[in-house]
């Protein structure tokens, strides 16, 4: 009498390799029930509620705030315009790099240079000056010592 050629390990190993076969198929059956073809655009459309939550209900119209386009305000920054002479006090000042900040009356620091200054301005002065757009912000420029 020979023993059987199949021994415990052979015989698991085939039970697993058919149970992966079983999982694949249920998962591949899964998939096609679940899948989105065949489905209208209405069933997959979602809508947001007033609370900004997604639900698959159309809104009621009754909920919708009627808004008056009349009531909605809009400011903008003020302006700086460049012909207002303005006064502020000088903050910084450096003669050996050439530039300087003056503190304006708003509370802004506008940059300056040497070139725009008088020659006996210096820190702690109350000024009156013009500014210009520079390419970092507002510039000084005709700037005199009051």
């Amino acid at each position: 009498m020979g023993r059987s050629q199949e021994t415990f390990r052979k015989k698991e190993n085939i039970k697993k390799r058919e149970q992966k076969k079983k999982d694949k198929e249920l998962r591949k059956e899964n998939r096609s029930s679940q899948s989105d073809k065949g489905k209208s655009l209405e069933d997959m459309l979602a809508y947001v509620d007033e609370n900004g939550n997604l639900t698959t209900e159309k809104p009621a119209e009754f909920r919708k705030q009627k808004i008056n386009v009349e009531e909605i305000q809009i400011s903008t920054p003020k302006m700086v315009e460049e012909d207002d002479v303005h006064k502020g006090k000088v903050k910084y000042y450096n003669e050996q790099r050439g530039w300087g900040f003056i503190n304006n009356e708003f509370g802004e620091r506008v940059f300056f240079l040497i070139a725009e200054a008088p020659a006996s301005i210096k820190v702690d002065d109350v000024v009156s000056f013009r500014t210009r757009k520079g390419p970092k912000g507002l510039q000084a420029y005709e700037i005199q010592v009051v």
